[in-house]
């Protein structure tokens, strides 16, 4: 092994807590190496959050133009220009990415190296360059934010089919006649609502009994409901028993359903069966790092590996796969190894929206988990057609739903399935946060007509539904 170069600290991978993180530790004056396989930015960046809501953008674009005469406007017919829906997916990424790349490339004392990494010893990494050649690292501090990737499900003839992910379907320039899509999550919903207002046929296939598997049953049933109003077939309780390509090139997907075997005939295959993590080729026995059964990281609540000095961060170290809560495991790193504080993740809410339309945002406990843990509850539940400016806009599809504790009247938790449903959540999440009853949002002034002023009615609603 060749003598490897030393540096303060190393940096393997430049997702949303590798790279500000890099930048940090070098601002503080430490000899940092980011190392970096493929674009600075992480999955957000370049594969997840940024285009794929750039591309749902699009897509209600042309949902509202067909709906255009509810409004009383008149419109023509509407057709949908992938190409165009594609460049401007990929305009935008190239402006984010390259705006994450000259941050990293102007930082004094940060060294970005362009390669895929792997260790070799405890604190010794070799990095195989994408130029050409190796480079071997050494460093007390490192920190791990590889990411994850589309899951491959074990499924006959999966292999022989021309299938795709969740990245490869954003590259589409022809819309597809009719897409299969494998996966009831977050991912297949997106993707499965965004293509059918495109234009395109679609077919959700989901194993368990409802979609969003997390999620309360109610909640779970409205979304359903809502994909079918948009015209999404959801086979549901469904498994995928074997997929084979025609000699016509359609795509057949064998599930077996409630009622029986059934044969599906697509012209595109979405696979979106969950995400593993980016660690098979990181070598980590080497370094005695240990992962769970499925490949993840194993770190405390300080996000320490059982190495000292080594450190995971974001979705490769498993739990809640969201940008903001890489974003956070970064401060959390900051604020131990250089300003000397103890963060921790314990106790922190997990606020999340999934971009379908109307949005599901959630934070904090569903009313499966507080009845687990057994804890004393109300629930406020009230339909979107009770909402004064949802009614004005035309947008009355969903409900809001929170968990109150009946002893302290704290919320609990919320999922606010409605127009702009996650920026809703939010002023709930801050109210958590803050320790605010829901007495107080109850009673509170808010502007008229918002959306967040249909809160009053939400918490009045518990007072007569009772426990």
């Amino acid at each position: 092994m060749a003598q490897p170069e030393q540096f303060d600290v190393i940096i393997i991978g430049a997702g949303q807590a590798g790279g500000p993180l890099s930048a940090e530790f070098a601002k503080a004056g430490s000899k940092t190496a980011l190392v970096e396989r493929a674009h600075v930015g992480g999955t957000c960046v370049n594969e997840g959050c940024t285009p794929t809501k750039t591309m749902v953008a699009s897509a209600r674009v042309a949902h509202l133009a067909r709906r255009a005469a509810d409004y009383g406007v008149q419109t023509g017919p509407v057709t949908v220009d992938m190409a165009k829906v594609r460049q401007r997916k990929r305009d935008i990424v190239a402006s984010f990415r390259t705006g994450s790349r000259r941050r990293v490339e102007s930082a004094k004392g940060l060294e970005l190296i362009v390669g895929e990494a792997r260790f070799v010893a405890p604190k010794t990494v070799e990095v195989q360059l994408n130029d050409g050649g190796t480079r071997t690292l050494a460093a007390d501090t490192i920190a791990i934010n590889t990411g994850a990737r589309a899951r491959v499900p074990d499924l006959p003839g999966l292999d022989g089919v021309p299938y795709l992910d969740s990245t490869s379907i954003m590259e589409l320039d022809d819309l597809p006649e009719h897409l299969l899509v494998i996966g009831g999550g977050y991912i297949g919903l997106e993707f499965g609502q965004m293509f059918r207002r495109f234009g395109s046929q679609v077919t959700i296939v989901q194993r368990g009994a409802q979609l969003l598997a997390r999620e309360d049953a109610d909640i779970a049933q409205e979304i359903a409901e809502i994909l079918r109003q948009d015209g999404v077939e959801v086979l549901l309780e469904s498994e995928p028993l074997r997929a084979a390509q025609t000699g016509g090139g359609a795509i057949e997907l064998v599930v077996r359903t409630p009622d029986g075997e059934r044969t599906l005939i697509g012209s595109h295959l979405l696979v979106a069966a969950g995400r593993v993590p980016n660690t098979d080729r990181l070598n980590l026995p080497a370094a005695g790092i240990e992962t769970d059964r499925r490949g993840f990281i194993s770190v405390n609540e300080r996000l320490e590996t059982v190495v000292p000095g080594i450190y995971a961060l974001g979705d490769v170290k498993g739990g809640p796969a969201f940008t903001h809560i890489s974003y956070d495991d970064y401060r959390i790193l900051r604020s131990n190894l250089l300003e000397g504080e103890n963060a921790s993740t314990a106790g922190r809410l997990v606020p999340y929206t999934v971009f379908i339309d109307p949005q599901l945002g959630r934070v904090g406990l569903t009313e499966k988990e507080v009845q687990v843990q057994g804890l004393n509850y109300r629930v406020a539940k009230i339909p979107m057609t009770w909402v004064a400016r949802a009614l004005e806009t035309d947008e009355t599809r969903g409900l809001m739903k929170a968990i109150v504790d009946a002893e302290t009247d704290q919320i609990l938790g919320a999922a606010i399935l409605g127009l702009e449903g996650g920026e809703v959540m939010t002023v709930l999440q801050m109210a958590m946060m803050g320790g605010v009853p829901y007495t107080a949002i109850r009673d509170g002034v808010f502007a008229h007509p918002t959306l967040s002023e249909s809160l009053n009615n939400l918490f009045m609603a518990m007072e007569s539904q009772g426990s």
